[in-house]
């Protein structure tokens, strides 16, 4: 069984095909080699990226036990150990003095902001970061496609996040409602 296959069978969220073909063409365009993924999951995205090329190292982190140890098992299938390393720690722990020209984040969608600020400082100068599911099926546009409350709570979270970085001048910012489930970026402006 793939990948895909899996995560569909086990009901485990992984970046749609829209937004990963973004961030592998992306990843060949900027001729990014160090990237950092918040959220492994099942390690399919972290598996996908460093298949781009040779010379891309990925340190990825997951909080989830039974998330991790699949992870890992899938990336020592994929005989990527010597250039994907998972950590196995809640995003808010984990320090690095790490440079990344890429840092990919599909974690907990209210916690945008403050992984922004986490970690800009890993961040090289015109590296850029990406954000999965800034439409979250549509409900950031339209927010009655929902009556779960702590739905429409995580969706002003993303609206919030949204309109605060784009008052951010250390960021150029682009936004695509219409890729996988929405890819927002932010490159990093020189000397900001």
């Amino acid at each position: 069984m793939d990948l895909k296959e899996y995560a569909a069978n086990n009901h485990v969220p992984i970046i749609k095909d829209g937004g990963l073909d973004f961030i592998i063409a992306l990843i060949k365009k900027a001729d990014c080699k160090m990237i950092l993924e918040l959220g492994s999951a099942i390690g399919y995205s972290a598996i996908k990226m460093a298949k781009t090329a040779a010379d891309i190292y990925i340190d990825t982190l997951e909080k989830n036990e039974e998330m991790y140890l699949k992870a890992k098992e899938n990336i020592a299938e994929a005989a990527l150990n010597d250039r994907i390393s998972i950590y196995h720690t809640d995003i808010k722990d984990f320090k690095t003095d790490k440079l990344y020209d890429l840092i990919f984040v599909d974690a907990a969608k209210a916690q945008y902001y403050n992984y922004l600020n986490q970690f800009i400082g890993n961040l090289k100068e015109d590296g850029v970061m990406v954000f999965d599911n800034i439409a979250f099926h549509g409900m950031v546009k339209d927010p009655s496609l929902t009556k779960n409350r702590n739905t429409k709570a995580l969706v002003k979270k993303i609206r919030k996040f949204k309109e605060l970085v784009q008052e951010d001048d250390r960021f150029d910012i682009m936004i695509y409602e219409d890729i996988g489930d929405g890819i927002l970026t932010l490159r990093r402006r020189k000397n900001r």
